[in-house]
This record gives structure tokens, C-alpha cells and sequence, in this order.
């Protein structure tokens, strides 16, 4: 084999420096001796003994695609194996447990020393997944931070994010109707949906606190403010939904990658509406029975809804001042 690579390929004979360029000196046979299979046929090996025969009368061979390149990872021989989805609405979760319980047990089997490593969007996936409890938990603090410090309310911010996991049935219900799998599109849509679902919250909150400081008792506040803010809420989800609903018709290839975006969005912030127009009300009124039998068991004296209200504590403070 080495004689027949010098042949073909060359073997360098000599290396000198010529001025500030190093020559390198190959030696091979011409062009017109390596032109043609015939010629490997032909060529003359030499034996141990000294002898000079013909490559045909001594070996064999076969033509056969080789490796294009031996590739390695930390030191180890690596085959890299890729495909696409030939159905964007197959889960990639599925077919990846199967590659894990079934092929790759049986590969294992028959060759022990093997290892797989599960890259591309598996590993896409993970990352996401390990980012998101990273910063996923200090974000939704300093949501709540920032949600606190403006109503001046410690209980209100925990009662709006309390609605986020009860949104999230919707998603897995769009995807569950529309045949798609969850992926990290499908993630990425329930960090839109978050911020959404806070803000249509945050009006209806604010215009609650604003009718108790106007003077309305607690049940008219929070009914008053539920019917003033219905029309805000349903059109910012109605526009949203509507926005959407091209990608969630649309039936090019292009388009079922990015629809799992969109039915966590469309769902999701369908089903926040009717969370945030009738259930946030009732945890908020939930919350007040809370701190009005808190406060009668502290201090023994029957309060008012209103009393306990950090709008109303605020306004009496400011009065006071």
C-alpha cells in the first residue's frame, strides 16, 4: 500500500530553503503513468525478496466510495448522523425515544463501545430548557418587582401570576386540536404570552384601585372595573388572535415551524381574556376575604372590604399628610 501511494500520490523526496521559501520535493510518476486504472494494474511492486512483479498477479481490489473525512471529538472516532423532519408537525420528542430505547440499544448490542450524543434541536431544547429556570424564575420576580412597586401592593402582583400556569392548558389544548408537538417555538410563544397576559391584567387592576379610590365600595369597584375594561381587554386579545390566525391557516412547509409560535400565543391569550375577566376578579375578591378575617383574628375589630384595600390605605395616608 505505501508503494502504491508514492506511486499515485507522491512521496516527498527532498526539502531545502530557497531565499524565505522552503521548497518541498515530491516524487511520483507522470501524468499519462497515473491517468488510468490500467496503469495501477501494471504497476510494479516490489517484494520482500527483491523481486519486481505486477500489482494484479499479487492483490485484489474493489472500487468503493470511501470516507469523505475522519472526523474526532475528544480523541474518539465520531459519525455524524442528521435529518429533517419530513412532517414539521411530527414530534421530535417521540422520534427521539424511539432513536434512544430501540436503535440505539440495539447498536449497542452489537457494538459496546459506542456512545451517541444527542445534538441539534434535542440540544437546542435543553439549552433553552436550562436558561429558562435560570433566568425564567429571577425575570418573573422582578415582573412581580415592578408590578408590586406600582400598585403599592404585595398580594396583587402573586394574584396576576397566579393566572399564567391556568393559561398554559390552552396552549397544550391548541397544540393538542391543531396535531403539533411542543418544541422551543412552542416556548418561546409562552414567553410572549406571559408578558400579554400581565398587561391586560395590569388594566384591569389599575382601573379597580382606581374606583376605590374614588370611592366605590369593593364588590361595585371590581365589577365596575371587570364591564369599564372589558372592551380594552377583548380587543387587545381579539387583535392579537386575528393577527395570528393567517399563520395558523396558512398550509405551506415553511409555515408549520413557526405555527407552534402562534397557537401558544392564539390560545394561550384567548383563554387569558376569560381568565383575566372572570377569574383574576374572583381571586382578587378571594384575596380581600383573606386579609379581612386576617386582620378581625389580629386585632379583634370587625373591617370593612375597603379597610383592607392597599388603594384605600394609600389614600388615607396621603390625607393624613
Amino acid at each position: 500500500m505505501s508503494q502504491v501511494r508514492s506511486g499515485f500520490f507522491g512521496t516527498q523526496a527532498q526539502r531545502f530553503q530557497r531565499g524565505q521559501d522552503e521548497i518541498r520535493v515530491w516524487v511520483r510518476y507522470d501524468r499519462s503513468n497515473r491517468a488510468s486504472i490500467n496503469n495501477l494494474d501494471d504497476m510494479r511492486i516490489v517484494t520482500p525478496t527483491g523481486e519486481r512483479v505486477t500489482l494484479k498477479d499479487i492483490a485484489s481490489y474493489t472500487i468503493e466510495r470511501g470516507d469523505v473525512a475522519i472526523n474526532h471529538l475528544e480523541g474518539q472516532r465520531e459519525i455524524k448522523v442528521s435529518a429533517d423532519l419530513k412532517d414539521p408537525s411530527t414530534s421530535t420528542t417521540d422520534i427521539l425515544a424511539d432513536l434512544k430505547g430501540v436503535t440505539m440499544v440495539a447498536l449497542k448490542s452489537k457494538y459496546p463501545t459506542i456512545s451517541a450524543s444527542y445534538e441539534g434541536q434535542n440540544r437546542e431544547s435543553e439549552k433553552l430548557n436550562s436558561s429558562l429556570w435560570k433566568a425564567g424564575i429571577p425575570i418573573i420576580f422582578l415582573i412581580y418587582i415592578v408590578i408590586a412597586f406600582t400598585f403599592r401592593s404585595y398580594s396583587q402582583p402573586i394574584l396576576l401570576i397566579l393566572l399564567v400556569p391556568f393559561s398554559l392548558t390552552a396552549v397544550a389544548w391548541g397544540h393538542w386540536m391543531l396535531g403539533f408537538s411542543l418544541n422551543i417555538l412552542s416556548l418561546l410563544g409562552i414567553i410572549a404570552l406571559i408578558g400579554i397576559m400581565v398587561n391586560d391584567g395590569l388594566v384591569l387592576i389599575g382601573k379597580f384601585n382606581s374606583n376605590l379610590r374614588d370611592g366605590l365600595k369593593f364588590d361595585e369597584a371590581l365589577l365596575d372595573a371587570g364591564k369599564s375594561r372589558f372592551r380594552a381587554i377583548f380587543l387587545t386579545s381579539l387583535t392579537t388572535v386575528a393577527g395570528l390566525a393567517p399563520l395558523l391557516l396558512e398550509k405551506s412547509r415553511q409555515a408549520q415551524f413557526l405555527k407552534p409560535m402562534a397557537i401558544s400565543i392564539s390560545f394561550g391569550i384567548a383563554y387569558a381574556t376569560i381568565l383575566t375577566l372572570l377569574v383574576l376578579p374572583l381571586f382578587l375578591s378571594f384575596s380581600n376575604t383573606i386579609k379581612q378575617k386576617g386582620k378581625w383574628l389580629y386585632t379583634g375589630n370587625e373591617v370593612t372590604k375597603e379597610e383592607v384595600e392597599r388603594a384605600i390605605k394609600e389614600q388615607k395616608e396621603e390625607n393624613e399628610h
